[in-house]
């Protein structure tokens, strides 16, 4: 590394622990993906190296250092078992937060949907005969909208998984430009092996029902549909506006990780995908959202990540929530170590 990008790194992450001092909700440690030094300095709390395997003496949840890509590693953590639902967040092959980074790498096109086949491949087989398998992905507007549509269409070459739904999480916080609308979406793919159960009751919102209208004939009468409801809650649908995209004002948040999925969004789906007791299985861990919903909706967990680092985080991060309570630290860090 050259050591004038050397100092242009100490000098950013100096300007963070400068803003500390200053103001106290800013985040204490800064993106982790990003600094080579900073992460020289996680690797030694890491408790897992590549190949390794956690396993939580209290619930059995699983967390590894594994390659979603290689078969080998897939069947390792799973030990034969079988998921009724896979929830994947996989690199959207962009380059995030204008930082290519060997965690977030924008990549050849056809390199990428290699890379996807592999890990769909290894997804497929270790699901039920009926299952979920939910994918977040990303759209590039300045390359054509990839990987979104290549991804789409590469799916099609697995005849076992059908796609069931098109979901939209509207993010609180956008980018954009001035010349160019806000882009505040966030995509996610639903598709099903066989036939799965589904329950409805979980994809009911927050929101009230305040419209009237959507009249229809039951039993000789004409009604409307807040009367036919079965809640006055709004079902999500799927349009998700009612999910907060996770920022440092959040207790969930975990500083360093900035790929974060919100919460509730997994909750939402482990809820309606799953029963008390079934196994969720996350290719992905990075922040370990994943864990946490199963942990506190009563589902076991298996995850893992390629980077020791995120395997970590994902294990500190139960250890912390069954400690506080807390899903995460905010804008503390989870590697009081550093600090001290």
């Amino acid at each position: 590394m050259a050591i004038t990008t050397i100092k242009e790194t100490l000098f950013e992450h100096q300007m963070v622990i400068d803003s500390v001092k200053r103001v106290s909700t800013t985040e204490r440690l800064p993106r982790i993906d990003k600094y080579t030094e900073l992460r020289e300095r996680l690797l030694p709390f890491c408790r897992l190296q590549k190949g390794e395997i956690w396993i939580d003496p209290v619930a059995g949840h699983r967390v590894g250092v594994l390659d979603a890509t290689c078969r080998k590693d897939v069947l390792k953590i799973m030990h034969a078992e079988k998921t009724s639902l896979i929830i994947n967040d996989p690199p959207y092959n962009i380059k995030v937060g204008n930082a290519n980074t060997a965690n977030l790498a924008k990549i050849d096109i056809e390199e990428y949907l290699c890379f996807s086949r592999a890990w769909v491949q290894n997804a497929l087989e270790i699901m039920e005969d009926h299952a979920h398998l939910y994918i977040w992905i990303g759209a590039d507007y300045t390359d054509n909208f990839q990987p979104l549509p290549d991804f789409m269409i590469m799916m099609r070459e697995f005849p076992e998984l059908r796609p069931r739904n098109f979901i939209t999480m509207r993010k609180q916080r956008g980018y954009g430009t001035s010349k160019n609308w806000m882009w505040v979406r966030q995509e996610l793919l639903y598709y099903v092996k066989g036939n799965p159960g589904f329950n409805v009751e979980a994809e009911y919102t927050d929101i009230p029902k305040i419209l009237r209208g959507y009249y229809k004939e039951v039993n000789g009468q004409m009604t409307e549909n807040l009367e036919r409801s079965r809640s006055g809650t709004i079902r999500a649908g799927n349009v998700w506006v009612d999910i907060q995209q996770v920022f440092y004002r959040l207790e969930e948040n975990v500083p360093g990780c900035y790929a974060q999925k919100p919460l509730k969004a997994i909750e939402r789906i482990i809820a309606a995908s799953t029963q008390n007791g079934d196994l969720v299985v996350d290719f992905f861990a990075h922040s370990g959202t994943t864990l946490i919903a199963g942990e506190k909706l009563g589902r076991k967990v298996y995850t893992f990540d390629i980077d020791p680092i995120f395997a970590e985080l994902t294990i500190r991060r139960l250890e912390h929530y069954r400690k506080t309570g807390k899903p995460g630290w905010q804008w503390r860090s989870p590697f009081p170590e550093l600090e001290r």
